[in-house]
């Protein structure tokens, strides 16, 4: 494992930089705002606007990974997120912090497609798993590790933005020095909603609940922890429960998902996070319940969005799964996007306690759509089950790093289709949107089994409902 991560530990160490300065942002955005008498209302937008920014980054992010190459982007992202950080110590305004939430968020992304295609580019396509899996536990440690620099100071001083703002500089230093050829960025392909929603309907309504749910906890949680009069530390420590539980408890809910009926485990993991996110709002004035709940709500809701994804996977054709992928990031974005906003607004109008009310009941459709949905039909597969994989959401280009299987016949039509640009060739095609890439890497093809133990082409086979 060792000599694998040492080649990238560059990269690897940018990512775990930019996440401290990152995470501790979060963070210290919502404090600092409670502080500054900002109501519930403003609080769920500024925290929507983050995610807005995140949705378009996207769509934006990547055409300006082309126009400027890899690492003189992360610079211009770095140096956008750095400026942001400490504008908001400076300026202190809902609406112009509401811009530069925006514009941290979109910039966010572009680091995250960054070092993921390098990611992706650098490692050996038997070796993906093991750097997909090494990189999500950095990016799970470093947002643990970023609520703990808390301690440092008071959202109320220039401290914790400068801090976030060095931490996110620093990123920039191991990056700027690789000298790794710098490699190919897919585009966006084509949403496929009306796709998605016949393929896996379970999986349609679990990333939009996963982003309702999600994009509130990131944005809330500290206000929340705030308002149950936790100081700084105290609620470093809870978002750090959230985390971990997230991290520890994705292993056994996704060998449960492996072993039966997805829909039963979303079921399970939505009703799951609804009862600890429930638990937290009737108990969360008894010392030790938030802690304890939060990390079973953690440990369940970040569960969910990569079930979807291996559920999607389940129903879809090899060549409708980067599609399907796009569409699933694109429902987490929008509900993510709305989440802070709805919960804001719940807790000006009802108090504190309707941010695990809503942390809870963004998750109790689902529950009950895939549990309704298992007792009617039989789980159909095709082309053989996926294997479930944890993830966050991040970019569609994390979907790339844990395909092998799919890895020669991308490179081969890559060569293929260099070879008919150098000589000039040209055919008839149908049109074709311009963030549609042919052929593209299909990212879903990692959840897949090797093509020669699938089933035949155009045959399904039934998981068991338990």
């Amino acid at each position: 494992m060792l000599p694998t991560l040492v080649p990238i530990g560059a990269l690897l160490a940018g990512i775990a930089l930019l996440l401290l300065g990152s995470g501790l942002l979060n963070t210290v955005v919502s404090l600092r705002g409670n502080l500054e008498g900002f109501s519930d209302t403003t609080l769920g937008l500024i925290g929507s606007t983050y995610f807005l920014g995140f949705f378009l980054g996207t769509f934006v992010a990547p055409k300006l990974i082309r126009r400027m190459g890899h690492i003189r982007a992360f610079a211009f992202f770095g140096a956008t997120v750095a400026t942001c950080i400490l504008l908001h110590a400076i300026v202190v305004h809902a609406w112009f912090w509401m811009g530069l939430r925006v514009l941290t968020g979109m910039s966010l992304v572009g680091f995250y497609a960054v070092i993921e295609s390098w990611l992706n580019d650098q490692t050996a396509p038997e070796r993906r798993g093991q750097v997909f899996a090494a990189y999500m536990i950095v990016n799970l440690a470093a947002l643990a590790g970023a609520q703990q620099l808390l301690r440092l100071d008071t959202p109320a001083s220039f401290t914790l933005f400068a801090v976030a703002a060095m931490f996110v500089c620093l990123s920039l230093l191991p990056v700027t020095m690789t000298r790794f050829p710098q490699p190919q960025i897919a585009t966006r392909v084509r949403l496929r909603l009306r796709m998605t929603w016949r393929a896996a309907p379970a999986a349609y309504v679990g990333a939009l609940s996963s982003g309702l749910s999600m994009g509130a906890f990131w944005s809330l949680t500290p206000v929340y922890g705030e308002r149950l009069g936790l100081d700084d530390a105290g609620i470093g420590l809870l978002m750090t429960a959230a985390i971990v539980g997230g991290a520890l408890l994705q292993w056994p809910m996704g060998r449960f998902s492996d072993a039966g009926d997805r829909r039963l485990a979303l079921s399970f993991a939505a009703f799951g996070a609804a009862l600890a996110a429930g638990a937290v709002a009737l108990f969360g004035h008894v010392e030790h319940v938030p802690l304890a709940g939060l990390f079973l709500y953690g440990g369940m809701a970040f569960a969910v969005y990569p079930i979807v994804v291996a559920h999607l996977v389940d129903h879809l054709p090899q060549d409708q799964i980067l599609a399907g992928n796009t569409t699933v990031l694109f429902l987490h974005g929008v509900g993510a996007a709305a989440g802070p906003g709805i919960a804001g607004a719940l807790m000006g109008w009802v108090g504190t306690i309707a941010l695990p009310l809503h942390l809870g009941l963004a998750f109790v459709p689902l529950g009950l759509f895939a549990l309704v949905l298992s007792r009617r039909s039989e789980d159909e597969i095709v082309e053989g089950a996926a294997q479930f994989t944890p993830m966050m959401r991040t970019s569609h280009t994390v979907l790339e790093m844990v395909s092998p299987e799919n890895a020669e016949s991308v490179a081969e039509a890559a060569e293929a289709s260099g070879a008919a640009e150098a000589a000039g060739a040209t055919a008839e095609a149908e049109p074709v949107a311009e963030d549609v890439i042919q052929p593209a890497p299909d990212p879903g093809a990692l959840l897949k089994p090797p093509p020669s133990s699938a089933p035949t082409t155009g045959t399904a086979e039934s998981r068991p409902a338990g």
